[in-house]
């Protein structure tokens, strides 16, 4: 399960060393680690990152599939949690030293700012190979932040960026060696702990406001 760690003013959540699948005690988990966040006072950031082959496979589909009759709710969880990061009223980095895949691949561009692993790993929305089609929510969240060409070739053809591809789309900020991802993470967010607080947390989520209410869209989740 994810765990929560601080470095002075850094905290650092470790999502797991597994595939890291949003199942619903995991979001539970991810949830209570951004409560200590915000409640922390002074400055702050958060770094996300994992152990392992995998920063977040996405969707728990084999909980989901057994849970059908809770799509909507499980969705509307999944949804919350992009919503929440993409407003945290701290700097966010995601630190992808793994394959970053489907939600995952979401969740990390709700961060501020995200830093990959150069020579392995894939970034991939791989949708419209596995036909399940996006979310309204999803969908308003990829192309707020990528650029309208990057976000139809990752959304219709489920490319799979290394890491010097996606840098080069602009997928993510920086590519690094592999023992480079999570302190170049860390460094990114230690620079920016001065700006935790209310104001910019204001800031995001005015500049993010259509995206938030889609995302929050409790009646049609699923379109």
């Amino acid at each position: 399960m994810p765990m929560l760690d601080r470095q002075d003013d850094v905290f650092v959540l470790d999502l797991g060393d597994g595939e890291n699948r949003f199942h619903p005690d995991w979001i539970a988990s991810v949830n209570s680690a951004l409560d200590e966040v915000e409640k922390a006072e002074g400055p702050r950031a958060l770094v996300t990152a994992a152990t392992g082959k995998f920063y977040s496979s996405g969707l728990d589909l084999d909980w989901l599939f057994a849970h059908a009759d809770q799509q909507q709710e499980y969705v509307g969880g999944v949804q919350e949690l992009f919503a929440r990061m993409l407003s945290l009223p701290v700097i966010t980095v995601a630190a992808l030293q793994g394959h970053t895949f489907a939600a995952g691949a979401m969740f990390s561009l709700a961060h501020d700012f995200r830093v990959m692993r150069a020579d392995r790993g894939f970034w991939c929305l791989p949708e419209a190979d596995i036909n399940i089609p996006f979310t309204p929510g999803m969908s308003a969240l990829i192309q707020s932040r990528l650029t309208p060409q990057t976000a139809h070739e990752a959304m219709t053809t489920a490319r799979r960026y290394g890491g010097g591809d996606a840098l080069a789309a602009a997928l993510v900020d920086h590519a690094v060696a592999e023992d480079a991802v999570r302190t170049t993470a860390v460094e990114l967010a230690r620079a920016q702990v001065g700006k935790a607080g209310p104001t910019l947390g204001t800031i995001k989520s005015r500049m993010y406001e259509p995206v938030l209410k889609t995302l929050r869209d409790s009646d049609t989740p699923l379109g």
